[in-house]
């Protein structure tokens, strides 16, 4: 028998219509209807603007690109860009929650929808997770600056990872124990996700204001400073190792910088509780993407060029910057500030989006049914929500921020790879279903934008296709022994 007319392969690769998709969707738990464009972009920018900018700017600089973290920003903006497109177009034509999980699951069927939810789990949990360790970094540095007035003093044992990377790159124990305040945050932000939408939303439009307007103060003042010598050479001459300045090192900087940009995923994922979603959740995405990559490019431009690019090296690298010109240390207070205000919003919007792409998956019988469950009196997956803290929480605690950087990137670039692949399915499978939103050149946009994501997981650590490799078989074992078994779309056929 022909491979492709294998049963087992009709099945793995069987694909829900976009009508099953919207008929569910109106016979589903509502969820709260109360987002505006307006507030889908602060949700974007809340999920974008926060540890990549203010610290992986600075490691991607001083390890991989030198001041060329410019062109690793714009390499990454501009393969978001494309995905970005993609996304709008999915997001007007089908308004759920599950993201790129349901448009992989239209378009290229049920096991690769599996993978992508999986990995968009791994995206999400461990955004949460990374950006909480940078968080605490921050908190961390200003206790230590400040609490011995205040007579707080929090030992080193339970503020570090107990992991951490070697010298020869690989995991081993640091003797500490737990990172506390990653945890903390995490659970207490947790708990706003878990009572309601609308208190998230609120929570995340002030942080995500005080942190564009940090950011604006930042480049506005420090654009004085700047000394172009520092940007010489722009593309410092490779090392010999791969990834090690030279074009490798952009285009590795480009793969792990790329999830500072994925914010706009997050607007996808909350188009169930858009009030027009298929005008609302296009312009979010494009809002989002549009103003997160000015920001990153004028922060990495005015941050490399007041200091030599290898000092920023740091957990804090807009505080370096700051340090070496004494005429701006009054800024320092306000962009700490600024940074916790920042990821804060990070790790709250990505708690917010993945319980939603969990109930989706339940929802589909790929996970239990009691993950689908909504709160009675919140309208939110409290089930699914409560998962997701508690993982990302235990995550935070035990592992260091560059790995957990390099697990998003690759994660998300799949993801994104796929949704550019889907447009292009769609487009050919469904060509008259009515897409409120269009990508612009479709088959052009749609194939840089799989070439740009998908090209740069080849740039990306070796380690970390390790671990995608572990955490794929993982995924691929659950639904083995769950999905594949209790799948609704196979309980209908």
């Amino acid at each position: 028998m022909p491979l492709f007319r294998s049963p087992l392969l009709q099945r793995l690769f069987a694909v829900r219509s976009v009508e099953s998709v919207m008929d569910e969707l109106a016979t589903s738990p509502p969820l709260r209807r109360v987002l505006t464009a307006r507030t889908l972009t602060a949700i974007g920018l809340g999920s974008t603007i926060g540890t990549g900018v203010f610290i992986l700017t600075g490691t991607v600089a001083a390890n991989h690109a030198g001041p060329a973290l410019l062109l690793s920003l714009l390499i990454a903006a501009l393969g978001s860009g494309f995905a970005a497109l993609c996304y709008a177009e999915f997001a007007a034509m089908i308004p759920v929650s599950g993201s790129a999980y349901t448009y992989a699951y239209c378009t290229l069927g049920e096991s690769i929808a599996w993978i992508i939810g999986w990995n968009l789990s791994l995206e999400y949990m461990m955004s949460a997770a990374a950006v909480a360790v940078g968080w605490s970094e921050y908190v961390v540095n200003i206790l230590n600056e400040w609490g011995i007035e205040w007579g707080i003093h929090l030992p080193g044992m339970l503020v570090n990872a107990p992991f951490g990377k070697t010298g020869a790159g690989q995991l081993g124990l640091t003797g500490a124990i737990v990172n506390l305040p990653a945890v903390l945050i995490i659970l207490a932000l947790g708990w706003i996700c878990y009572v309601g939408v609308r208190e998230s939303s609120t929570a995340n439009n002030v942080m995500v204001v005080i942190k564009v307007v940090v950011i604006l103060v930042f480049i506005c003042a420090g654009i004085s400073y700047i000394d172009t010598a520092n940007w010489h050479p722009f593309i410092p001459a490779s090392t010999g190792k791969f990834g090690e300045f030279g074009w490798s090192g952009v285009l590795q900087g480009a793969g792990i910088i790329f999830f500072s940009y994925i914010g706009f995923d997050a607007a996808s994922t909350t188009a169930r509780e858009a009030r027009n979603p298929q005008r609302d959740v296009p312009l979010g995405i494009l809002g989002t993407l549009v103003i997160s990559a000015a920001l990153y490019i004028g922060m990495g431009a005015v941050m490399t060029g007041m200091v030599p690019y290898a000092k920023l090296d740091a957990a804090a690298p807009v505080a370096v910057a700051l340090d070496a010109h004494p005429q701006l240390l009054w800024l320092g207070v306000v962009v700490k500030v600024g940074a916790i205000a920042g990821m804060t919003s990070v790790i709250l919007m990505s708690l917010l989006g993945q319980p939603r792409i969990l109930l989706s998956m339940a929802q589909d019988g790929l996970l239990p049914p009691v993950v689908s469950k909504v709160h009675p009196v919140y309208r939110t997956p409290h089930v699914a929500t409560a998962w997701t803290v508690v993982v990302a929480a235990v995550i935070a605690g035990l592992f260091p921020l560059n790995v957990l950087g390099e697990l998003i990137s690759i994660g998300i670039l799949l993801a994104f790879t796929v949704v550019c692949l889907g447009v292009l399915v769609l487009r050919y499978t469904r060509p008259n279903a009515s897409r409120p939103f269009r990508v612009p050149w479709a088959p052009v946009t749609c194939v840089l934008g799989a070439v740009v994501c998908g090209g740069m997981t080849y740039f990306l650590p070796a380690d970390t296709w390790w671990r995608l490799l572990i955490w794929t078989v993982l995924g691929f074992s659950i639904y083995g022994a769950y999905g594949y078994r209790h799948s609704r779309l196979r309980a209908a056929g």
